[in-house]
C-alpha cells in the first residue's frame, strides 16, 4: 500500500473560495470604513470651518445615493460582463479619487459634485461585489463568509474610525480626506489585481460545497441550492414578498444611516471629535461581534427569526440615547449595540434575499431590491440633518428610528407570507 498517496489524498487542499473571502473582505472592508461609512466624522468639521449648514450639507449623501440608485442596475450587468478585476480597479479610482477631491473644496457644491464619481465606484466595490463574488464561490458557508466580511470591515473600521477622528483635529479635515484615499486606494489595487477573480470556472475549480448543498424551500430558512433552484425574477418583482423585501432594505438602511450622525450627535451633548472616533471605532467592534453573530443565526434560525431579533435589539440603544446621551459610558454602550445591530444589514439583506427568492435569479432580484438601499439614503440621511436643523436637537430622530424598528418587524412577516403565497403556487423552479 502507498503510504504516500494515501496521506496525500486524504488532505484537503484549501479551496481558493477562501482566499477570494479574504480579498473581498479586506476590499469592501477598507472601502466601506475607510470611504464611505467615515463621511460622518467630517460633518462637523467642514461645516463649521465653511459657514455651511448641516442640512445643506448632508444633501450630498442623497446625491450619492441617487447616483447609486439609478448605477445599480447597470453595475449589475457590467461586474458580470467585463473582468472583474478591470472594472473593480476602474471603479476604485472612481471611489477615491472622489473623495480626495473632497479635500480641495470650498463649497457645498464641490461635495454635491464629486459625490458622483465616489459613489458610482462604491457601487461596484461597497454594495455588489461582496454578495455578488461570495454567492458565486460559495454554496455552503454563505451566513459564515457574509459574516467574516461584515466582520472584517468591523475590525478595519475599529482601526481607522478613531485614527481618522485624530487626524481630522491633529492635521485637519482637508489633509484627512487626502490620506485616507489613498491608504485605501495603495492596498485595494493590488488586492483586486492579484487575489480576485469572478467565478470558480475561472480557477478550472467547482464553488466550495457545490457537491453537498441540497435544495432548501422552507419558510424561514436560508436557500442554499444550486444556483437554478428559486423563483424566476418575473415572478419575484410582482410579489408581495418581494414589495415587503424592499421596504425591509429601504427602512433598514435608513436606520443604519443615523450612524453617519453619531459623530455630531456626541458633539451636540458636549463631546468633542476625538470622543466621536473613539466611539465609532467602538462601534466597529459591536459590528464585528454582530457580523458572526447574524451569520451564525441565520445559518441556525433562518433569516426571518435573525431578523426579528436584530430589529428588537435595535430598539436598545435608541432607547439609551434619549434616556441618558450625556452620560459618556452609557453613549458608548448605545453606540456599540447601535452597531451590532447594524451589521445586520450586511448579512441579512443578501441572506433574506436568497432565503424568500432562491438562487435561480438571485443577482437580477437582489440588485433590483437593493435599489431600496440606496433610495433610504435619498431621504433618511437629509431628512436627518434637516430635522436637527429645524430643532437643534437629535431627540425626534430617535424615536422616529423606534417606529421604523417596528415597522420592519412586521414587513419580515409580510415577506414570508409572501413567500408562501409563492409556493403554493408553484414558482419555486429547480
Amino acid at each position: 500500500m502507498n503510504t504516500a498517496s494515501t496521506t496525500t489524498s486524504t488532505k484537503k487542499k484549501l479551496h481558493y473560495a477562501w482566499i477570494i473571502l479574504i480579498g473581498v473582505a479586506l476590499i469592501v472592508g477598507l472601502t466601506k470604513a475607510g470611504l464611505t461609512s467615515i463621511g460622518g466624522l467630517f460633518i462637523t468639521p467642514v461645516t463649521t470651518d465653511l459657514g455651511i449648514g448641516v442640512g445643506s450639507f448632508s444633501l450630498y449623501f442623497s446625491i450619492a445615493s441617487l447616483v447609486t440608485m439609478f448605477s445599480l442596475p447597470i453595475a449589475g450587468k457590467l461586474i458580470a460582463k467585463y473582468d472583474v478585476r478591470v472594472v473593480l480597479v476602474s471603479a476604485i479610482i472612481l471611489q477615491a479619487g472622489g473623495f480626495a477631491a473632497f479635500g480641495l473644496m470650498n463649497s457645498v457644491w464641490g461635495w454635491y459634485i464629486f459625490c458622483i464619481p465616489m459613489s458610482i465606484g462604491s457601487v461596484f466595490i461597497t454594495q455588489l461585489a461582496g454578495p455578488i463574488l461570495i454567492n458565486n464561490w460559495f454554496k455552503k458557508h454563505n451566513g459564515l463568509a457574509l459574516g467574516i466580511m461584515v466582520a472584517t470591515g468591523g475590525i478595519i473600521g475599529a482601526i481607522l474610525q478613531p485614527a481618522a477622528g485624530n487626524l481630522i483635529s491633529d492635521v485637519g479635515w482637508r489633509n484627512t480626506y487626502f490620506i485616507l484615499a489613498a491608504i485605501v486606494a495603495v492596498v485595494v489595487i493590488p488586492l483586486i489585481i492579484f487575489l480576485i477573480r469572478f467565478t470558480p470556472a475561472s480557477k478550472g475549480i467547482q464553488p466550495l460545497g457545490a457537491d453537498e448543498v441540497q435544495v432548501s424551500q422552507k419558510e424561514d430558512e436560508v436557500a442554499v441550492a444550486p444556483s437554478t433552484a428559486g423563483v424566476s425574477f418575473k415572478n419575484a418583482k410582482k410579489s408581495s414578498a418581494f414589495i415587503a423585501l424592499f421596504l425591509f432594505f429601504f427602512i433598514i438602511t435608513s436606520i443604519a444611516s443615523f450612524g453617519q450622525y453619531l459623530a455630531p450627535f456626541a458633539m451636540s451633548n458636549g463631546f468633542d471629535i476625538k470622543f466621536a472616533g473613539t466611539a465609532l471605532g467602538l462601534m466597529q467592534l459591536g459590528i464585528v461581534a454582530g457580523a458572526l453573530t447574524f451569520g451564525f443565526l441565520s445559518d441556525k434560525f433562518g433569516a426571518k427569526n435573525t431578523a426579528i431579533f436584530a430589529m428588537i435589539l435595535g430598539v436598545i440603544p435608541m432607547i439609551l440615547f434619549i434616556v441618558a446621551p450625556t452620560n459618556s459610558v452609557v453613549f458608548i454602550i448605545g453606540v456599540v449595540v447601535f452597531g451590532f445591530m447594524t451589521t445586520s444589514l450586511g448579512t441579512l439583506v443578501p441572506l433574506l434575499t436568497s432565503s424568500l427568492f432562491g438562487m435561480k435569479d438571485y443577482s437580477q432580484i437582489y440588485s433590483l431590491a437593493a435599489i431600496g438601499l440606496a433610495a433610504a439614503g435619498i431621504i433618511a440621511l437629509p431628512v436627518y440633518g434637516f430635522i436637527f436643523q429645524a430643532t437643534g436637537s437629535y431627540s425626534s430622530i430617535l424615536y422616529v428610528i423606534i417606529a421604523l424598528l417596528i415597522i420592519n418587524i412586521l414587513l419580515v412577516l409580510w415577506a414570508f407570507v409572501g413567500k408562501k403565497k409563492l409556493l403554493a403556487n408553484g414558482a419555486w423552479e429547480k
